[in-house]
This record gives structure tokens, sequence and C-alpha cells, in this order.
């Protein structure tokens, strides 16, 4: 069995490197020739006959897709590689608000969100109407969140409305949502590892204090603990809704039940590994090895 894994072609950090080599290296352990290759190193190409090809070096049998352009990885689906996660589970995921209307309907419960207007017009000013809309449906503190980034960049707290209105201004010509603070849950949620359907794995994650993001990145502590029934099945349930092969589940604790935060499809897991002892690149490989033998079965 031939595997691939494709990391962003511009890693920022040996952390990318290092969650694709852990995985590579438990596929190996299973028998499974793996290569890491970074996008641009695997391009595709759209031919004049209306068809296809991929560049790579050798036909591989799946590809573990830690990218998050979607481009490449539905070019690579229609040469019939399969992808974990599929390249359209990855781009719902990769918007954040995206990934709550795809959950709409589903039963979890979801932080009360509005989305900003696009603004492509030069020189606009923030529409202070549709701010005083979001002030009055979602109260102070608020928070605000870029539908685009990840380690807990572009989201911030919005105290009053002079902040609303130069956050506004600030971020005009990005997509951005505004959200409603959960202060019962500020500065920690529970980060729970999905794979296959299953969560195999969760820990606390506490943030540092004057911080109301709890990302491990931003000097947040991963803690284990014993996983509630009810946060497993809310995140198997969002894992289920988005169709994802792998991902992290990020779920706030209230007193009317668990909130699902956000939903990374390509959650990193070496802070969870330190914190809990799960090998969860081993899991991760036996279950995508298990996948690529039942699917070729007659």
């Amino acid at each position: 069995m031939q595997g691939l894994i494709i990391i962003n072609g511009y890693p920022n950090g040996e952390k990318f490197y290092r969650q694709a080599e852990r995985i590579a290296d438990e596929l190996r352990l299973l028998g499974v020739e793996t290569d890491v290759l970074r996008n641009g190193e695997v391009t595709a190409e759209v031919l004049s006959t209306g068809d296809v090809s991929a560049l790579l070096p050798k036909k591989y049998d799946f590809a573990v897709y830690l990218d998050k352009d979607k481009y490449l990885g539905k070019m690579l689906e229609k040469t019939g590689l399969r992808l974990f996660n599929s390249a359209t589970a990855v781009e719902t995921c990769d918007d954040k608000l995206s990934t709550y209307l795809a959950l709409l309907g589903s039963g979890l419960r979801l932080a009360q969100s509005i989305p900003a207007p696009l603004c492509y017009t030069p020189n606009a000013k923030a529409d202070e109407i549709f701010l005083q809309t979001v002030a009055e449906k979602l109260g102070f503190p608020l928070v605000m969140k870029n539908s685009y980034g990840s380690f807990g960049a572009g989201v911030q707290l919005v105290n009053d409305m002079p902040e609303l209105i130069k956050t506004e201004q600030e971020n005009l010509y990005r997509p951005h949502f505004y959200q409603r603070f959960l202060a019962e849950a500020s500065g920690r949620d529970i980060r729970v590892l999905v794979i296959g359907g299953k969560a195999v794995a969760a820990m606390e994650r506490v943030a540092m204090n004057g911080e109301f993001r709890s990302n491990i990145e931003l000097g947040g502590k991963g803690y284990k603990i014993e996983l509630a029934p009810e946060i497993a099945m809310l995140a198997e349930r969002a894992a289920q809704v988005l169709a994802l092969d792998y991902c992290g589940v990020d779920v706030l604790e209230t007193k009317e039940g668990g909130v699902i935060c956000e939903v990374n499809s390509n959650a990193f897991f070496e802070g969870l590994e330190k914190a809990t002892g799960v090998n969860v690149a081993q899991k991760y490989a036996v279950y995508l090895v298990e996948s690529v033998k039942t699917a070729k079965k007659p």
C-alpha cells in the first residue's frame, strides 16, 4: 500500500512537519510506504480536453490532506485519489461560519452568531445601523471572529460600541462575524479528537491569565480529562454531520450543556498527545489503513 501526506506549500513552523512525520511514521510501522510532500511538489492541471491530471511521483492508494487548498484537493479527487479528509469537508471547516451553517438543524447547540456584510467598496465606513443590531442582539462584551484563521488569530473580545465600530472598520474587507460571549466558558474549552466517527482523546484547555482564548499557541495549557459521554456524543455528531474522517472539536461547557465552538479538520495533536498520553497518530494510521482496505474489498 502506498500513502501520501500533503502539507501546505509554505509551512509556518516545524510543527507542520512534525504532525505529518508522526502520521507517516505510524503508517510505515503498519507496512505502508509513505511520502510527505508539500503542495507545489504535488500539482494538478486542468487539461484542454476538460480532464484533470495529477503530477505525482508515483501511484498512491490514498492521501492524508493536511492542507486547506480547496482547488488542489478537489482536483486530486477528480483523478480518483482518496483524500482524508475530503476536499469538501476541509473547505467547509476552513470557514468558521460555513461550519456553523453546515451544522444547522443537526441538534447541536451553537453560539448565537451574526455575519457581517461583505464590503467591496474602497474607503467605505462601517455600517453603524448594522452594528447597533449586533449590539442589541448579542450584548457586550461580544466576540468578533474572522471567518478564516487558526490558533486563535482573528478572534477578539469587543467591550462596547466605540470598540465595535473600530473593530468593524478594521475588518471591513475580511469575511467575519459576531458571536455571543459565553462568560461562563471564558478561558477554557474541551478539545475532542474524533477519528472515524469515534472520540478517541480529549483535553481541557485553560487560557493564560488575562486571555479569554484557550489556544495552546496563545499560552494556554492542556490537561487530561475524563471525557463525559455527552461531550463525546456532541463531538462525534459534529464530525458525522461534516463528514470528517479526522477532526478536533472544541466544545464550550455551559449550564445548558455543551456548545460547539469550532471544528478543525486539520487539528494538531502534538499537545494533546503530551497531555493525555494517547497515541493519536497511531489511531489515525490504523483507521486510514482499515478504511482503504475496506474500500478495496469487492
